[in-house]
């Protein structure tokens, strides 16, 4: 299968956007048209599962990610992701190093993740109340839980909208079509050699800012960023200070080599 996305921009570069996993492709509007507008081909689409893309067969994300990258004939491809899509940007680097030239993680996941007390407790909760059928409860835990103080409205509502399709596609699902684990060591995210960005919100759950602390010693070549005013989704609350972000970071990053 071929993940739904859409492409945007005429550029040497390819630069593709992973989506967080409460929301689809439509989280990175305002990124995506930047990115395309300072000379990149970017492609944003949705993983199966999420948005329009629908769950068919057992599957792993990093590599239908790079089928989505042979169908488009890209070789290599900085990859943007957020939180479960930092997680699949990280599968694929490690899995296949030579096909990611640089890599902006934004509240990003890590594959093998042992969530806090915390964290776990509120995934009981949002299993609790998907269980009774009370899915306009587990939408709106959801948007509570991942928007920080500066999303809008307008972010609001598109979360809900997006976490609510990603519910009727999953749970509409056979569990024999669960996603497959690909096994990503920390050994092996230590030996992925792309320039990485490691983005995370002073406001966002204690799990995602220990990731962050963790992918900024094993990463090679990593630079950190601490947003002082983001949640765990940057690129919904401040979408324009985040395009700026990601598009000053892939210039420096994908800059050919001085002579």
């Amino acid at each position: 299968m071929t993940l739904f996305h859409d492409l945007a921009g005429t550029g040497p570069s390819t630069v593709v956007l992973l989506h967080s996993g409460v929301c689809d492709r439509r989280m990175w509007d305002a990124q995506f048209s930047a990115l395309a507008e300072a000379g990149h081909r970017v492609v944003r689409c949705d993983l199966r599962g999420f948005g329009e893309t629908p769950i068919d067969a057992p599957h792993t994300h990093a590599e239908d990610v790079r089928d989505l990258l042979d169908h488009l004939g890209a070789d290599r491809a900085a990859v943007v992701g957020s939180s479960f899509g930092g997680e699949v940007a990280l599968e694929l680097a490690a899995r296949h190093p030579g096909r990611v030239s640089a890599l902006a993680l934004l509240g990003s996941g890590i594959p093998g993740m042992e969530p806090s007390a915390e964290l776990e407790a509120w995934g009981d909760r949002e299993d609790a109340l998907l269980d009774a059928g009370d899915v306009d409860a587990a939408v709106e835990l959801n948007v509570d839980t991942w928007l920080g103080p500066e999303a809008g409205d307008g972010a609001r509502a598109l979360v809900r909208e997006m976490q609510r399709r990603a519910f009727e596609v999953q749970l509409a699902a056979p569990e024999e079509y669960d996603p497959v684990d690909p096994e990503v060591t920390r050994d092996e995210i230590a030996r992925i050699p792309a320039p990485a960005l490691v983005v995370v919100g002073a406001h966002d759950l204690p799990d995602f800012r220990a990731v962050a602390d963790e992918l900024t010693r094993l990463l090679p070549a990593a630079r950190r960023v601490d947003l002082d005013w983001a949640g765990h989704l940057p690129a919904l609350e401040r979408p324009e200070e985040t395009a700026r972000l990601l598009t000053a970071f892939l210039a420096e990053a994908l800059a050919p080599a001085a002579p």
